[in-house]
């Protein structure tokens, strides 16, 4: 069994946590960006504001740009959040290559509470492939 079989476990049995840095998977150049879900949305709020400044008053188009601001925030943003989690998660756990490249580039650390009450943390500066080999029930 590898490291990253290893690893995959751990993280589907809970006892391991995979970080990501959203905010780097989710800018362009990244392969999990999406501009769909980041420009377009936005770019959309601002015209329909710029409408209702436009159309019918300052006011409304103030409206528009807070409501939409607010929704943005508290609905879209955190689908977009989880959606470039789960792909970059994907992304990452399909092949050593893959997981090597994002841990060089400090996009991963993983994280473990141990049974009795130790936490672990690795990230770029440690050996993720020693952090899971000398992780209790690792298997390898």
């Amino acid at each position: 069994m590898t490291e990253l079989e290893a690893l995959r476990g751990l993280i589907d049995r809970g006892a391991v946590q995979l970080g990501i840095h959203i905010r780097k998977m989710n800018s362009p150049g990244s392969p999990v960006y999406r501009q769909g879900e980041n420009v377009w949305p936005l770019a959309g709020l601002l015209a329909a504001s710029m409408l209702g400044i436009w159309l019918v008053h300052f006011y409304v188009g103030a409206l528009i740009l807070a409501v939409g601001t607010i929704f943005w925030t508290m609905k879209i943003q955190p689908r977009v959040k989880a959606g470039v989690f789960e792909r970059s998660a994907a992304l990452a756990l399909e092949n050593e290559a893959n997981f090597d490249a994002l841990w060089a580039k400090d996009v991963l650390t993983l994280y473990a509470k141990l049974p009795d009450g130790t936490e672990r943390a690795a990230t770029r500066k440690t050996d993720w492939r020693s952090f899971v080999r000398d992780f209790p029930d690792s298997g390898v």
